[in-house]
């Protein structure tokens, strides 16, 4: 069944900015983004007041202001509860992301649990390569036939739950791959992808060097955000997979960027 977009209870007018703001943080917290425009309808206020709001959140720490809205503060989980979290909703962008993929490439796989899911659904037959720096994914690919696997070594983040570091960065440097999946901690269509670990960044950008195109699966709470560190530019993307409730008008300015924009199927 398709999830509905999550609207903000009604509030009456004239509510403070303190109860407002408390409001938009419990929607934040509930369901992952703030969109201005539902808001400013939702209290009978302006969208000024809200991103007014929104602003205010942000220069506290308490929020990320996006294109059209807010989301929450990047932060770095483990491993085990991001693939505990939204387990649908990335098993459907990882067969949109699976049909992008074609007979005899060498796809390179990058830690993440929506990358993990793509693990479990990548067509068999085709004669894929898959290089990776997750065990976990690699341990998935094991588990099927027809795959040729590389796992990229050295030290492993536990958090990450990946190799990171001079190492891993050294392997990948002397590779060539046709697609590459780099996780994706927040994207937004003027400057490209971010991270929130520095060697975990590095790594990614060195995964997009070596590969001849790159595509970004991203649930909504990853779009039109920014995190620590710039992995690279919006130019260097040739595909976005997105979720079926994806804001319109942020697909609209990613694909005026010339990323082509595959929308998955609803859950």
């Amino acid at each position: 069944m398709a999830r509905r977009p999550s609207q903000p209870e009604p509030t009456p007018a004239g509510a403070l900015p303190d109860e407002r703001q408390r409001l938009i943080l419990e929607h934040l917290h509930t369901h992952g983004r703030v969109i201005a425009a539902e808001f400013a309808a939702a209290m009978a206020i302006s969208e000024d007041s809200i991103r007014r709001d929104l602003r205010e959140l942000a220069a506290q720490g308490l929020c990320q202001r996006v294109y059209g809205g807010a989301l929450p503060v990047a932060t770095s989980t483990p491993l085990k509860q991001r693939q505990e979290k939204h387990a649908g909703r990335k098993m459907a962008l990882a067969r949109a992301a699976a049909s992008l993929v074609q007979k005899g490439q060498v796809l390179i796989l990058d830690a993440g649990s929506t990358n993990s899911a793509l693990a479990a659904v990548l067509p068999t037959g085709l004669g894929l390569t898959v290089i990776t720096n997750a065990p976990d994914i690699a341990q998935r690919l094991i588990e099927r036939e027809g795959f040729e696997i590389l796992l990229i070594g050295g030290r492993i983040d536990v958090p990450i739950g990946a190799s990171v570091g001079a190492q891993a960065l050294q392997e990948v440097e002397r590779l060539r791959a046709d697609l590459c999946f780099p996780g994706a901690c927040a994207i937004d269509p003027v400057h490209g992808l971010w991270g929130l670990d520095s060697e975990e960044s590095r790594l990614k950008r060195a995964m997009i060097e070596v590969s001849r195109q790159t595509i970004i699966v991203a649930t909504d709470d990853k779009l039109g955000g920014s995190a620590t560190y710039q992995v690279s530019g919006i130019d260097t993307v040739h595909h976005l997979v997105v979720e079926s409730s994806a804001p319109r008008a942020l697909c609209a300015a990613f694909a005026r960027r010339g990323v082509n924009v595959v929308r998955a199927e609803p859950e």
